[in-house]
């Protein structure tokens, strides 16, 4: 059973940075493709970025490209997400994620707010 916990939410000023990191479990690391994603309130949760197994790939939504990016780090088993020059509108929680054939596999969260 795959197992993600997420840590580094907290509270930022606009135009700050934070990086928020999860730690996995109960998979080869190596083999899994891991994805961030965000749901704000009274919002869907969406995709926020990706990175490949390996880390040969990555990917942003439009809305955080430039100023988010999402790295992993085999041996320890985690993938992290650097967000530089946030503003209001990331606020959020931040979850991480993989997938193996049906199964979504997802962390419990960790709440990003960037004030003005």
């Amino acid at each position: 059973q795959v197992q993600l916990v997420e840590s580094g939410g907290g509270l930022v000023q606009s135009g700050g940075s934070l990086t928020v990191s999860c730690v996995v479990s109960g998979f080869p690391f190596s083999w899994l493709s891991l994805n961030w994603y965000r749901q704000a309130p009274g919002k869907e949760r969406e995709l926020v970025a990706s990175i490949s197994a390996f880390g040969g790939t990555s990917n942003y939504a439009d809305s955080v490209k430039g100023r988010f990016t999402i790295s992993r780090d085999n041996g320890k088993k985690s993938v992290h997400l650097q967000m530089n020059n946030l503003k209001p509108e990331d606020t959020a929680v931040y979850y991480c994620n993989t997938r193996q054939g049906v199964n979504d596999y997802w962390g419990q969260g960790t709440q990003v707010i960037v004030s003005f």
